[in-house]
């Protein structure tokens, strides 16, 4: 799997690259996982409800293409974009999930953080709060988008959304569980978790 590092970068033409991606790919296209931020947008996922979207203010609003409701990127959160042949891996989309979860999962482990994945609502969430969002879109056979994990970010424009639908879901981030670490440093330990898991899956 190739990795790519591609600092903080405007969210619709990072969108329409994974769409050319998995549209221009191949058997032989090796997978790839983007490590990357996001200045300030609010996303609508393909069943977005208009009502979750309470006050985006002057924060650009994107409708897209994964599945689910709405969201934020910001800086200071750290989003991996998962460009994967489901097919060639033999991976279903529920699995794909749990792998991503996991991933988090394992990274607050090392902290002595506890957090656990909702069936009903995919993400990772800690005492509750969400720390890590999820949403997809496969496109024959292949993967695109991925998973936000709140570093070291301002949360305010979680409170102008219904995040992911749900209305007063808490939030939370590394920063404020005592987690110290910078956004290269987590971008690091995510990569690391999530190679594990698909490797161990191909193994």
């Amino acid at each position: 799997m190739e990795v790519r590092y591609l600092g903080r970068v405007d969210y619709e033409p990072t969108w329409r690259a994974m769409q050319d991606f998995t549209a221009a790919r191949t058997d032989d296209t090796a997978d790839e996982l983007w490590l990357l931020e996001h200045p300030p947008v609010f996303t609508l996922g393909l069943n977005a409800k208009p009502e979750h979207l309470l006050n985006p203010g002057d924060i650009p609003v994107v409708q897209i293409d994964r599945g689910g409701q709405v969201t934020y990127h910001g800086p200071g959160q750290l989003v991996a974009y998962v460009l994967l042949d489901l097919t060639r891996r033999h991976l279903g989309v529920q699995r794909l999930v749990q792998l991503m979860e996991q991933a988090v999962i394992d990274l607050l482990a090392e902290h002595g953080v506890t957090a656990q994945g909702r069936r009903d609502a995919p993400g990772v969430y800690v005492d509750g709060a969400k720390i890590a969002a999820l949403g997809l879109r496969v496109k024959r056979g292949r993967s695109y988008h991925g998973l936000a994990l709140n570093v070291n970010m301002d949360l305010e424009p979680f409170g102008r959304i219904n995040p992911c639908g749900y209305p007063g879901m808490r939030v939370t981030q590394l920063h404020d569980l005592g987690i110290s670490l910078d956004l290269d440093a987590v971008s690091a330990r995510l990569q690391l978790h999530l190679e594990s898991h698909l490797a161990r899956l191909l193994g």
